[in-house]
Parts: C-alpha cells; structure tokens; sequence
C-alpha cells in the first residue's frame, strides 16, 4: 500500500501526519525537529513519500528521510496557496494541506539539486554575504573618516598595503575595530576563493561560461549553482521566470501593459547577471569589440534609460547562457 505524508517544520518540532492513497489517516504526531526523532516516527512505513515545505531547516530533514529511502518533495512556500490563505491556520493543518495535496498530485513543488549543487550553491552564497559585509565594513570606515575630518583619497587603494597601514597608523579605536573584521573576512574571502579554483576544474560548465568575458570562476559558479541542472527547463522562458527577470504584465480588457520585471525568484542569480554584463560591456568598452550583449545594449540606450537597458541587458544574457549550457557551446560572441 503507498502512504502519503506531510511534515510541517519548525525550528524545535515538526508536525506529521501520514495517510493511505484514500486519505484515511493512519498517523499522527508533533515530534522534535532532531534527525533520529524523525527516523523514529517514519521507520514502521517503508514505502512512502512526503512533502514538506521549504524553510531554513528543510535541508537536513531532507538528507534524514532520503537516507531511509523515502521520496520527498520540496513545497514550493510561494505557490502552496492553500496554506498561506487558510482561515484556520495551525501546525496540523499545514502539514494536513501538504499531505492531501501530495496525495491527490495537486502540490507545487521545488527544484531540489544534487547533493554537490546544494553544497557548491551554500559556499558561493556564504561568499556573497562577505562580499557585502566587507563592503558595509568599508562604508563604516568611511563615514568615520568623514566624522572626524579626516581627508583621504577614496578608491580601492585605501583598503589595499600602505592604504591599510595609513589607516592603522590613525589610531582611531572605531576604525581598528572596523580594520580588525575587514582583515578577517578577507582571510575568509581568500581560502573560500582557493576553493573555488578547484571547484571550477571539476565542471564542464563553469569551462564554458567563462569563455563570456565578464564571467570568471567564481560568477561561473553562482550562475551554476543556481541554475542547477539545466535540462530541467523546457525552454528559455522559464530560465527567465526561474531568475525573475520576466517583464510584469497587466491586462484589462484589450489592453495589455508591460511593467517592471518580476523579481521573483533566485535573487543571486539575477544580482550576478547584472554585475556580470556591466563588466562584459566595460571590457567590450576597452577592447573596442562588439558583442550580441554589448550590440543589444547600445539600441536599447537610445530610447531607454541605461539602467533599464542593463537589466535588459541581463536577460539576453541568460539567454546566451540558456543555449550554451544545453548545446555545450563556447561564446560565440
């Protein structure tokens, strides 16, 4: 017989509740969010498949029940309507919802990576957020520079050897703190980057997305990271809907009008597009070459504003890489 079950997670306990392919509950219980906890609940039930939604703790929980052979699908939080717009909303119910849903073939679910995907995706992400909070350490750095009247010549240098050493010399206790984290998370940045060279040998991918100037190893890796598997998309349109890059649309009557792009969806992968065509078009800019990319926005700047046809921009940019990674092609230009 093929049972059914839903698991709705929570940082300290989980609600369950398994049923027959009829609905008929046979099941039931809230059990801490600890790996052998849950083996213990689920252990009697050999052939099952459950659902639960994705949150922070979904990974391991996943790992623990794909470990006792069961198959589980990833809810997707956004499309799982009936559980964000239930009137009664409480544990049991949520994890009914996913239940039935699993059971009657109804639920939306998540992309859920190889293993290796999932751990390449957590490592690039772990350095976007140093990325970041170097650059917020910096900004700190700068404003107390400001505070104080302090003149500096502000550009990369100021973070770079005699840069460092000037502002150490400052003796300014709030900027010693600010360089002692900054140093720190360069430290971090500069193993992660080491890792990420070798990370970079071991996929086909990354080889062929950095043939497109502007994409070095580590922005190759995001976008695979992210993508994943890319014969999981039929076509180049759900590549783009995946990375929120669809113009939004409203219609009302005849009328059809197209606004922003949607947002909705992988926000690094959409964050790395941007950042990787506005260096291919500076390195176009300095070699004085043209591309598909570059070509497409120059037409675009004379009669949209630059930051529209940059976003724009970024989408045909996916979908150079859409085609690359399904034929196995290098740039072509």
């Amino acid at each position: 017989m093929q049972y059914y079950a839903g698991l709705d997670i929570h940082k300290k306990t989980c609600q369950a509740i398994i049923c027959t392919e009829k609905g008929n509950i046979v099941k039931k219980g809230r059990i801490p969010t600890d790996s052998e906890k849950i083996q213990e609940f689920f252990q009697e039930f050999k052939e099952l498949t459950i659902a639960i939604e994705a949150c922070n703790t979904w990974e391991h929980i996943f790992e623990t029940l794909e470990s006792q052979g069961h198959q589980v699908a990833l809810a997707h939080p956004m499309k799982t309507r009936f559980i964000a717009e239930s009137r009664v909303k409480t544990d049991k119910v949520d994890a009914e919802i996913l239940m039935h849903l699993l059971r009657t073939g109804f639920l939306p679910t998540s992309y859920i990576p190889k293993k290796e995907i999932r751990d390449l995706r957590n490592l690039v992400r772990q350095r976007i957020f140093l990325g970041r909070y170097t650059t917020r350490i910096k900004n700190k750095i700068y404003a107390e520079l400001l505070r104080q009247g302090i003149k500096y010549k502000k550009g990369p240098t100021l973070f770079k050897g005699i840069g460092i050493k000037w502002l150490h010399n400052l003796k300014i206790p709030s900027v010693k703190t600010y360089l002692n984290l900054y140093e720190s998370a360069k430290k971090e940045i500069k193993k992660l980057e080491k890792e990420f060279k070798k990370q970079g040998k071991q996929y086909k991918e990354t080889q062929l997305l950095t043939t497109i100037p502007g994409i070095g190893t580590y922005s190759a890796l995001i976008i695979l990271s992210e993508i994943g598997d890319i014969n999981r998309f039929s076509n180049e349109e759900k590549l783009f809907s995946y990375a929120g890059v669809t113009p939004s649309v409203h219609q009302t009557g005849q009328n059809t009008y197209h606004g922003h792009i949607t947002k909705q969806g992988s926000k690094h992968l959409r964050w790395i597009l941007t950042e990787t065509v506005r260096i291919h078009l500076i390195w176009t800019a300095r070699h004085m070459v043209e591309t598909k990319i570059s070509q497409f926005y120059q037409r675009l700047c004379k009669k949209k504003p630059r930051n529209v046809a940059a976003t724009a921009a970024a989408r045909k940019l996916l979908q150079i890489i859409y085609h690359m990674l399904k034929n196995k092609n290098e740039f072509r230009g």
